[in-house]
């Protein structure tokens, strides 16, 4: 039998499940929906069962002795984070596991361990500045409506609201906007019924993020400037007691005016900061995280880290 680790990675857009053995070898790979959230709360301990029965049948020949968990919301969206770890158990009895924000995950798979700040903007936004020993600095994550400032929600809601407001006349220069809203989601008059009553009401409006950032436009640019700006001031915050070390992770950093904006304001707050391409993303700190609870068992750390 072959020992393997698995990490799991829920998020805004998707969910993702790796299992690897212990020289690294990929031996599955497996994915579901977003992780929404509903009326009961988040529905990312259904889908982490779930990827985990889907590599437990695709892995026969294999034993799994460590499980690595991120997931979206498991901190404020999840009753009992602890509940999840326990069933996890039960199901891979042999396996040590470890459940924790996405943004552990997130900070693992960038920094591979190292003490710093790392910002993950996606659907959603949170950045951790951590060491992994006493330091847990953890800035924003709150949700679209609270928060997530600077992520792919938060650029999907800003520009319907401004062609929204171009629809109305209250602004002339949110045309290019109206136009591409219109593309994505048909008349205005419909966009409430779309939006207010969706579960994944944050990855229906993230998903009009690439659209924005694809446009040649100035209101579209100003919007992806300020949500780079927006960032880079979580991802500072988060660095109190810490080595001024920062990554960045997502998919909006492939935008080249969302990136320069991220770096230059980042230099302008914190000169001394070192900034470091992130490593690997959220599903490889899963992985990583799935092997640190076999070698070396990280002390839970509570809101961030439960095991």
């Amino acid at each position: 039998m072959v020992t393997a680790f698995l990490g799991i990675d829920i998020g805004g857009t998707g969910s993702r499940s790796r299992l690897v053995s212990a020289d690294g070898a990929v031996l599955a790979e497996g994915s579901g929906p977003r992780g929404a959230v509903t009326a009961t709360g988040s529905a990312g301990p259904d889908l982490t069962l779930a990827l985990i029965e889907q590599a437990v049948r695709d892995s026969a020949d294999a034993t799994i002795v460590g499980i690595g968990i991120g997931a979206t919301g498991i901190a404020t969206l999840v009753a009992d984070p602890n509940e999840l770890v326990r069933r996890v158990r039960e199901r891979v009895p042999r396996a040590a596991v470890a459940a924790s924000i996405d943004a552990v995950t997130g900070h693992l798979g960038a920094l591979g361990g190292a003490s710093g700040a790392v910002i993950a903007v996606g659907t959603g936004a949170v950045a951790l500045g951590a060491d992994f020993r006493g330091v847990w600095n953890r800035v924003d994550g709150w949700g679209h409506l609270l928060g997530d400032r600077g992520s792919g929600s938060w650029i999907g809601m800003r520009a319907l609201q401004m062609a929204m407001r171009q629809r109305d006349g209250v602004v002339g220069d949110a045309g290019a906007l109206l136009v591409a809203a219109r593309e994505r989601f048909g008349d205005p008059m419909s966009w409430p019924g779309q939006l207010y009553t969706r579960d994944d009401r944050a990855g229906v409006l993230a998903s009009f993020a690439a659209d924005v950032a694809a446009l040649d436009d100035p209101s579209a640019r100003e919007i992806i400037r300020e949500a780079a700006t927006e960032a880079a001031h979580s991802a500072v915050a988060a660095l109190p007691g810490l080595p001024p070390r920062i990554s960045a992770t997502g998919g909006l950093l492939r935008s080249d005016e969302y990136a320069a904006t991220f770096r230059a304001v980042v230099r302008e707050l914190r000169s001394d900061a070192e900034l470091i391409p992130p490593a690997g993303g959220p599903l490889e700190g899963a992985v990583q995280l799935a092997k640190l609870v076999v070698s070396a068992p990280p002390a839970p750390a509570a809101g961030f880290l439960w095991a």
